[in-house]
């Protein structure tokens, strides 16, 4: 499991008083600012974080220290992490962090290796996981984060079972005959 965990990322400005615009990955978006300062990936800067007002799917925040335009582009991009000790135990057994599941080995039901796990996303209509194949330049996959899709979550064993289901793990390259 990843000692730090990111909680969100700037991604613009808002005004020229040093406010930024950022999409937070907590489930409610405020609490990006919840669990004390947040940092770099590498801990090297830290700031105290408060949300000032919610915006169209982002948070408007403003760091200490940060009191204008200028110095609030240059924060623009930056991931905002805070040590995974902060953060509250899951609630349930079926309730996983993001940076959790980064990483962990994915499988067939039969074992047979499909990649890892390379990236959580959400677009909308629920988490995505994005798979990077093992083999060379291969496409990454998508496999929807549920439980019909993903019977399997062993973070003990570092690893996730994709579900055999019909039209999940093709690519699209078969032909729409064979089967």
């Amino acid at each position: 499991m990843a000692d730090r965990v990111c909680l969100g990322v700037v991604v613009g400005v808002h005004g020229v008083r040093g406010v930024v615009r950022v999409k937070s990955f907590t489930a409610d978006p405020a609490d990006v600012a919840a669990y004390g300062p947040v940092s770099t990936e590498d801990g090297a800067r830290s700031w105290r974080l408060s949300v000032v007002g919610p915006a169209k799917g982002v948070v408007l925040c403003r760091f200490d220290g940060i009191d204008d335009r200028t110095a609030a582009e240059a924060l623009k991009g930056l991931r905002l992490y805070v040590p995974r000790a902060a953060l509250p135990p899951a609630e349930d057994e079926d309730e996983y962090y993001h940076a959790d599941l980064i990483g962990l080995a994915v499988e067939r039901e039969d074992g047979t290796a499909l990649g890892t796990v390379r990236a959580v996303h959400d677009f909308g209509a629920g988490d995505m996981l994005e798979l990077r194949p093992p083999a060379e330049g291969a496409k990454s996959l998508m496999i929807p984060f549920t439980r019909a899709a993903v019977p399997v979550v062993d973070l003990t064993a570092g690893r996730v079972v994709v579900a055999d289901l019909p039209g999940l793990l093709e690519d699209g390259t078969e032909d729409a005959g064979h089967g």
